[in-house]
């Protein structure tokens, strides 16, 4: 497919109301998107304004106008696949953009109140919202599929091959950093005897975590990373290293560094970027996940220099 990356002033557009579909259908036709077609990964649109809002609001704009059924799209995996492919997402500047830019750059946006503050919105609600859509354990994270059949399969196949390249062992002490509502550590506890430490900033998550592990030799705190103590065999961390931000990478490491024992194996489970950002999507941002920030290799590896091995 042909690459496009190309930006246009928004004023060019302002009296010419025509001209954000063309733009619309030419950029669309470069991932051989149709506007109206019938294929199912091409886009149906309701109502003209869609266009417009989409310049003016890039993938903010677009995921609002879809929750409003201004357009609509059989396969949205197959489209998206073919937006991301060909980098025509790249080709719309935003307002909205902008404005993260800047607040990414001059502030710390995953400081502990900022963190404490997504909890309240994101994971202080009933469980049962994430319970219809994940799998019995509630792991909140990509599963793996390699051998497995079933989303339950996969997260326990995932649960394992974690556990397994920890090497575990009946009696080790180890840390489950953002344990979510306790699956991970009730799972390592269970079928590894661990005896585990479970971290998470929701309250209504480790309410749940707590029920969850009774009975097992896990202990489940409510607090933010930066305040732990203590020494570990082995820490895991799964799906929670999209919320730490590009500006606290080195401190996470130095925290994991000093809790861990010399001889200790850390296992960092994370969803990556293959660029380095220092700000998240406005779509994610205000719909998915607040605060949130994806890692890049290269901001990884350089955050844990001189601490890991």
């Amino acid at each position: 497919m042909t690459t496009l990356r190309t930006s246009f002033p928004l004023s060019l557009f302002s009296k010419n109301t025509t001209a954000y579909r063309d733009y619309i259908e030419q950029l669309a036709g470069v991932a051989d998107i149709k506007i109206n077609g019938d294929r199912p990964w091409d886009i149906r649109v309701h109502d003209e304004r869609t266009y417009q809002r989409i310049i003016s609001h890039g993938s903010l704009g677009a995921g609002e106008a879809y929750m409003q059924g201004w357009w609509d799209c059989e396969s949205l995996d197959e489209m998206f696949t073919r937006i991301l492919a060909t980098g025509i997402n790249e080709a719309v500047e935003t307002r909205g953009v902008l404005k993260l830019v800047i607040a990414a750059r001059l502030q710390n946006l995953q400081t502990p109140k900022r963190s404490v503050d997504v909890a309240q919105k994101h994971y202080n609600i009933s469980p049962n919202l994430y319970a219809s859509m994940l799998d019995q354990r509630m792991i909140y994270s990509c599963g793996y599929w390699a051998n497995a059949t079933t989303l339950n399969e996969a997260q326990e196949h995932k649960l394992d091959l974690v556990c397994r390249k920890l090497r575990l062992e009946p009696g080790m002490e180890v840390l489950d950093i953002g344990c979510g509502w306790g699956g991970a550590a009730k799972f390592a506890a269970e079928r590894y005897g661990v005896k585990v430490t479970g971290i998470t900033i929701s309250s209504e998550q480790g309410a749940t975590a707590k029920a969850v592990c009774k009975g097992l030799p896990v202990d489940i705190v409510i607090d933010d990373y930066r305040s732990l103590s203590g020494t570990y065999d082995a820490i895991f961390s799964i799906g929670m290293f999209e919320h730490v931000g590009y500006k606290n990478y080195a401190t996470y490491f130095d925290v994991v560094s000093r809790l861990l024992k010399p001889d200790g194996l850390f296992l960092l489970h994370s969803i990556g970027t293959n660029l380095s950002v220092t700000m998240t999507d406005p779509w994610i941002e205000r719909y998915i996940f607040p605060n949130s920030m994806l890692p890049s290799a290269a901001q990884i590896t350089a955050a844990y220099e001189k601490k890991f091995v």
